[in-house]
């Protein structure tokens, strides 16, 4: 069922499967549903489309994605974290009988999801994605999809990848993609502070050969695509975090801390005071936020 090409980068970022967890219903309400269906016709003609999706972590694009398709279609799910493949199967499973659906697997090769409109087959590789494009199966594929990925990465990473997809003439979805400036409401002193770090944060290098593209991401990603011939669609796709979302709210609040007190020291006593004071709002449900980011689809 899960095939192994490579092993994690080093100084790769890590992601809780906790945290995935939380924040995928907050994925699916942001995701624009006009880009996922243009993608849809965009593989009409393909009777049983086969969609690699990168950085998969438990599934969440595939969960939400998967139901757009309409018909029989395959996934392959592409991680360096074996846990996390291990997980993205369970939830599979789960989220399929939560809904009443059957799930197989048959000789253990492959998950089979019995949807209404036909069976949604799931593998997966375990390959490390620094080295993409190699060790991806692009030539079994239809299409390359991701989500909350390419701000990870670095403009040449992305330019390795788009020329390999570009010379098979596959198309890119792109989701979640930060775009700004995140906001917390209502404002404190130490907001800007804390911006400043963890846009810093942002912008090191998270182990995809350079600097990561942070909020640059939609911009880099239209412009790379758009080089080799694609028509490149963008919409907006803001996480919004609302008061009632106290556990959320919160986490956001404490990544943002952290991630700031890793570039500014001289300012640790008021990222921690404003940590401090950011958690006590979530935890009164006073604390709402919005997170800007952006979805691309490119097309050959």
């Amino acid at each position: 069922m899960v095939e192994q090409n490579g092993t994690e980068p080093d100084g790769a970022e890590e992601f809780d499967g906790d945290w995935l967890d939380l924040r995928e219903p907050f994925d699916a309400a942001a995701r624009d549903p006009g880009l996922a269906e243009r993608l849809m016709q965009h593989v009409d003609e393909k009777a049983r489309p086969c969609f690699l999706d990168l950085g998969a972590g438990t599934g969440s694009l595939t969960r939400w994605l998967g139901h757009f398709v309409a018909r029989p279609h395959r996934w392959i799910l592409a991680d360096a974290d074996a846990e996390l493949m291990s997980r993205a199967f369970d939830t599979m499973m789960d989220a399929a009988e939560d809904v009443g659906w059957k799930a197989t697997w048959p000789q253990k090769k492959a998950l089979l999801v019995h949807s209404p409109q036909g069976a949604w087959r799931i593998e997966g590789i375990l390959t490390n994605l620094a080295d993409a494009p190699a060790g991806l199966p692009l030539d079994s594929v239809d299409v390359v999809t991701c989500s909350a990925l390419c701000d990870l990465v670095s403009e040449r990473w992305l330019i390795r990848l788009a020329a390999a997809l570009a010379r098979r003439k596959l198309p890119f979805y792109a989701a979640l993609n930060v775009s700004g400036r995140e906001r917390f409401t209502p404002p404190l002193p130490g907001d800007a502070l804390v911006a400043r770090g963890f846009l810093r944060d942002q912008r090191r290098d998270k182990g995809f050969s350079g600097i990561a593209l942070g909020p640059e991401a939609p911009a880099v990603i239209a412009r790379v695509f758009a080089a080799h011939g694609y028509k490149v669609h963008r919409a907006p796709s803001p996480w919004i975090v609302r008061r009632q979302s106290r556990e959320m709210a919160y986490e956001l609040a404490l990544g943002h801390a952290e991630a700031a007190l890793r570039h500014e020291r001289r300012g640790a006593a008021q990222i921690r005071a404003w940590a401090e004071a950011r958690g006590g709002q979530a935890d009164d449900g006073q604390l709402a936020v919005r997170v800007e980011h952006q979805d691309l689809l490119c097309l050959p």
